[in-house]
């Protein structure tokens, strides 16, 4: 089983943090929800020698920075903005995936608690 991640109470519905979404991602939801999609692609990832640690949905936004970075070298502090962009980008993406933990979590939950009724 993969590392356990969230509150206590996610062990108790069996949830880690390597588990795909078991629920469909529209359900609950008034409006179609979109998949997320890379931007960057693979051949890009590959020539700018992006860790594959480092290949998430943010990898374009740090291709820019490593990118201003090397034209910049001397004097990083011009690439500010870009630094700001990817860890704007970092923690967005981080919390979107602690939502969707969430969501999981209880609605596992749920699930519980309808067949434990039934």
């Amino acid at each position: 089983m993969g590392q356990m991640l969230g509150s206590f109470n996610a062990r108790d519905v069996g949830l880690s943090m390597d588990d795909e979404p078991t629920f469909d991602p529209n359900a609950g939801f008034g409006y179609e929800r979109t998949p997320r999609v890379m931007v960057a692609k693979e051949e890009d990832l590959i020539s700018c020698r992006i860790p594959p640690e480092d290949r998430d949905y943010c990898a374009h936004i740090l291709m820019e920075y490593q990118q201003c970075r090397y034209k910049n070298m001397p004097m990083i502090y011009k690439c500010a903005h870009e630094k700001h962009a990817l860890l704007s980008c970092e923690h967005q993406d981080y919390v979107l995936r602690m939502k969707e933990f969430e969501r999981e979590r209880r609605l596992r939950v749920r699930e519980q608690r309808l067949t434990a009724a039934a």
